[in-house]
Protein backbone atom coordinates (compact mmCIF):
# COMPACT_ATOMS: atom_id res chain seq x y z
CA UNK A 1 0.00 0.00 0.00
CA UNK A 2 1.37 3.47 -1.04
CA UNK A 3 0.35 5.72 1.76
CA UNK A 4 0.55 9.31 1.12
CA UNK A 5 0.05 12.17 3.83
CA UNK A 6 -1.08 15.26 2.91
CA UNK A 7 -0.32 17.92 6.01
CA UNK A 8 -2.86 20.59 5.46
CA UNK A 9 -1.56 22.75 8.03
CA UNK A 10 -0.33 26.33 7.43
CA UNK A 11 1.88 26.31 10.29
CA UNK A 12 4.33 23.91 8.04
CA UNK A 13 6.42 21.85 10.34
CA UNK A 14 5.77 23.68 12.94
CA UNK A 15 2.57 22.29 13.33
CA UNK A 16 0.13 20.43 16.14
CA UNK A 17 -0.39 18.26 12.90
CA UNK A 18 3.16 17.07 12.10
CA UNK A 19 3.08 15.63 15.35
CA UNK A 20 0.42 13.93 15.56
CA UNK A 21 1.39 12.55 12.09
CA UNK A 22 4.62 11.58 13.53
CA UNK A 23 2.85 9.36 16.26
CA UNK A 24 0.76 7.90 13.51
CA UNK A 25 3.66 6.77 11.61
CA UNK A 26 5.56 5.57 15.24
CA UNK A 27 2.56 3.30 15.41
CA UNK A 28 2.87 2.67 11.46
CA UNK A 29 6.26 2.16 11.00
CA UNK A 30 5.97 -1.26 12.92
CA UNK A 31 4.22 -3.13 10.31
CA UNK A 32 4.73 -0.79 7.44
CA UNK A 33 7.87 1.33 6.76
CA UNK A 34 8.09 1.88 3.11
CA UNK A 35 6.04 3.51 0.22
CA UNK A 36 5.10 6.70 2.73
CA UNK A 37 4.83 10.60 1.15
CA UNK A 38 4.33 13.24 3.61
CA UNK A 39 3.26 16.79 1.66
CA UNK A 40 2.98 19.86 3.39
CA UNK A 41 0.57 22.14 1.95
CA UNK A 42 1.37 25.45 3.54
CA UNK A 43 4.28 25.21 0.09
CA UNK A 44 1.48 26.88 -1.76
CA UNK A 45 3.96 26.66 -4.76
CA UNK A 46 4.12 23.16 -4.61
CA UNK A 47 0.28 22.77 -5.07
CA UNK A 48 0.15 20.80 -8.23
CA UNK A 49 3.09 18.28 -7.11
CA UNK A 50 0.60 17.64 -4.12
CA UNK A 51 -2.08 17.25 -6.53
CA UNK A 52 -0.29 14.40 -8.71
CA UNK A 53 1.24 12.79 -5.52
CA UNK A 54 -2.74 12.46 -4.38
CA UNK A 55 -3.34 10.82 -8.20
CA UNK A 56 -0.02 8.98 -7.27
CA UNK A 57 -1.83 7.42 -4.07
CA UNK A 58 -3.36 4.42 -3.34
CA UNK A 59 -4.21 5.86 0.54
CA UNK A 60 -4.28 9.48 1.04
CA UNK A 61 -4.82 10.41 4.71
CA UNK A 62 -5.20 14.43 4.98
CA UNK A 63 -4.73 16.12 7.93
CA UNK A 64 -5.54 19.62 8.72
CA UNK A 65 -6.65 22.09 11.91
CA UNK A 66 -10.05 23.35 11.90
CA UNK A 67 -9.97 27.26 12.30
CA UNK A 68 -13.73 28.65 13.43
CA UNK A 69 -15.19 25.61 12.30
CA UNK A 70 -13.44 26.05 8.51
CA UNK A 71 -10.97 23.96 6.75
CA UNK A 72 -7.80 26.43 6.45
CA UNK A 73 -7.79 27.81 2.73
CA UNK A 74 -4.98 25.82 1.33
CA UNK A 75 -6.76 22.64 2.06
CA UNK A 76 -9.61 23.83 0.01
CA UNK A 77 -7.48 25.31 -2.60
CA UNK A 78 -5.88 21.61 -2.35
CA UNK A 79 -9.51 20.15 -2.98
CA UNK A 80 -10.53 22.07 -5.72
CA UNK A 81 -7.02 21.27 -7.53
CA UNK A 82 -7.58 17.46 -7.40
CA UNK A 83 -11.34 17.64 -7.85
CA UNK A 84 -11.36 20.17 -10.84
CA UNK A 85 -8.48 16.80 -12.39
CA UNK A 86 -10.66 14.26 -11.29
CA UNK A 87 -7.82 12.68 -9.67
CA UNK A 88 -10.35 10.37 -7.66
CA UNK A 89 -9.95 7.54 -9.49
CA UNK A 90 -11.30 4.97 -6.76
CA UNK A 91 -8.53 5.63 -4.16
CA UNK A 92 -9.19 5.26 -0.76
CA UNK A 93 -9.21 8.51 1.34
CA UNK A 94 -9.42 9.43 5.05
CA UNK A 95 -9.22 12.52 6.97
CA UNK A 96 -7.92 13.47 10.45
CA UNK A 97 -9.26 16.82 11.97
CA UNK A 98 -7.45 18.60 14.97
CA UNK A 99 -8.84 21.58 16.69
CA UNK A 100 -8.13 23.69 19.89
CA UNK A 101 -11.89 22.68 20.54
CA UNK A 102 -12.09 20.67 23.54
CA UNK A 103 -15.57 19.53 21.89
CA UNK A 104 -15.87 17.33 19.07
CA UNK A 105 -19.00 18.70 17.96
CA UNK A 106 -17.07 21.62 16.56
CA UNK A 107 -15.89 19.11 14.01
CA UNK A 108 -18.83 16.27 13.12
CA UNK A 109 -19.83 19.08 10.05
CA UNK A 110 -17.01 19.37 8.00
CA UNK A 111 -16.85 15.62 8.65
CA UNK A 112 -19.70 15.44 6.43
CA UNK A 113 -18.31 16.89 3.92
CA UNK A 114 -15.27 15.22 3.68
CA UNK A 115 -17.33 12.36 3.21
CA UNK A 116 -19.73 13.46 0.73
CA UNK A 117 -16.52 15.29 -1.38
CA UNK A 118 -15.12 11.40 -1.16
CA UNK A 119 -17.83 10.18 -3.06
CA UNK A 120 -18.19 12.76 -5.33
CA UNK A 121 -14.76 12.05 -5.98
CA UNK A 122 -15.59 8.26 -6.51
CA UNK A 123 -12.63 7.84 -3.72
CA UNK A 124 -13.25 5.46 -0.86
CA UNK A 125 -14.31 6.62 2.04
CA UNK A 126 -11.67 5.38 4.83
CA UNK A 127 -13.59 7.93 7.76
CA UNK A 128 -12.98 11.24 9.33
CA UNK A 129 -10.65 11.22 13.22
CA UNK A 130 -11.80 14.52 14.68
CA UNK A 131 -9.76 15.02 17.86
CA UNK A 132 -10.10 18.42 20.06
CA UNK A 133 -8.13 19.95 22.46
CA UNK A 134 -5.06 19.46 20.56
CA UNK A 135 -3.69 23.32 21.02
CA UNK A 136 -1.01 23.63 22.90
CA UNK A 137 0.67 20.20 22.69
CA UNK A 138 3.59 21.46 22.02
CA UNK A 139 4.13 23.29 25.01
CA UNK A 140 2.80 20.60 27.47
CA UNK A 141 4.25 18.32 29.86
CA UNK A 142 4.50 14.60 28.68
CA UNK A 143 1.78 13.56 31.36
CA UNK A 144 -0.79 15.40 29.30
CA UNK A 145 0.20 14.52 26.18
CA UNK A 146 0.96 10.92 26.44
CA UNK A 147 -2.39 9.17 26.00
CA UNK A 148 -2.90 11.22 23.13
CA UNK A 149 0.28 10.33 21.24
CA UNK A 150 -0.57 6.60 22.79
CA UNK A 151 -3.80 6.59 21.19
CA UNK A 152 -2.05 8.10 17.61
CA UNK A 153 0.27 5.25 17.78
CA UNK A 154 -1.83 2.79 17.97
CA UNK A 155 -4.19 4.25 15.33
CA UNK A 156 -1.09 3.62 12.82
CA UNK A 157 -0.28 0.25 13.96
CA UNK A 158 -3.85 -0.64 13.28
CA UNK A 159 -3.91 1.46 9.93
CA UNK A 160 -1.08 -0.16 8.65
CA UNK A 161 -2.24 -3.59 9.76
CA UNK A 162 -5.81 -3.55 8.08
CA UNK A 163 -5.77 -0.28 6.47
CA UNK A 164 -8.87 1.30 8.05
CA UNK A 165 -8.99 3.14 11.52
CA UNK A 166 -9.75 1.41 14.84
CA UNK A 167 -13.19 2.29 15.95
CA UNK A 168 -12.55 1.83 19.20
CA UNK A 169 -9.91 4.38 18.93
CA UNK A 170 -11.76 6.61 16.87
CA UNK A 171 -14.09 6.91 19.54
CA UNK A 172 -11.94 7.75 22.43
CA UNK A 173 -10.69 10.06 20.87
CA UNK A 174 -13.52 12.62 19.96
CA UNK A 175 -14.48 12.19 23.54
CA UNK A 176 -15.83 14.63 24.65
CA UNK A 177 -18.37 15.35 21.63
CA UNK A 178 -20.00 18.09 24.66
CA UNK A 179 -18.58 18.94 27.24
CA UNK A 180 -20.90 18.06 30.95
CA UNK A 181 -22.47 20.69 32.56
CA UNK A 182 -19.55 19.98 35.49
CA UNK A 183 -16.90 20.56 32.99
CA UNK A 184 -18.34 24.12 31.68
CA UNK A 185 -18.88 25.11 35.21
CA UNK A 186 -15.22 24.45 35.82
CA UNK A 187 -13.91 25.91 32.68
CA UNK A 188 -15.87 28.94 33.22
CA UNK A 189 -14.70 29.54 37.03
CA UNK A 190 -10.58 28.94 35.37
CA UNK A 191 -11.88 31.55 32.70
CA UNK A 192 -11.98 33.85 35.73
CA UNK A 193 -8.53 33.38 36.57
CA UNK A 194 -7.64 34.29 33.28
CA UNK A 195 -5.66 30.30 32.93
CA UNK A 196 -7.54 29.96 29.64
CA UNK A 197 -6.29 31.98 27.88
CA UNK A 198 -2.60 32.02 28.88
CA UNK A 199 -1.31 30.57 25.63
CA UNK A 200 -3.58 32.48 23.19
CA UNK A 201 -1.56 35.53 25.44
CA UNK A 202 1.46 34.30 25.29
CA UNK A 203 1.11 34.00 21.42
CA UNK A 204 -0.51 37.51 21.23
CA UNK A 205 2.52 39.16 23.26
CA UNK A 206 5.20 37.02 21.12
CA UNK A 207 3.74 38.46 17.67
CA UNK A 208 3.62 42.25 19.40
CA UNK A 209 -0.29 41.84 19.12
CA UNK A 210 -1.62 41.45 22.18
CA UNK A 211 -2.62 45.54 22.71
CA UNK A 212 -5.07 44.69 19.32
CA UNK A 213 -6.63 41.37 20.79
CA UNK A 214 -9.93 43.27 21.17
CA UNK A 215 -9.53 45.02 17.42
CA UNK A 216 -12.84 45.12 15.46
CA UNK A 217 -11.24 46.77 12.21
CA UNK A 218 -14.21 45.82 9.97
CA UNK A 219 -16.99 46.94 12.73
Amino acid sequence: MKLTIINGSPRNKKSNSKILIEKFLEGYGKIESSNIEIHYLANIHKMDEHAKAFAQADTVLLIFPLYTDCMPGIVKEFIEAIAANKYGNKKRFGFIVQSGFPESIHSVYVEKYLEKLSLRMQCEYIGTVIKGGVEGIQIMPNYMTSKLFTNFTNLGEHFAKTGCFNEEIVEKLRTPYKMSKANLFGFKLMSKTGLTNFYWNSNLKKHNAFENRFAAPYK
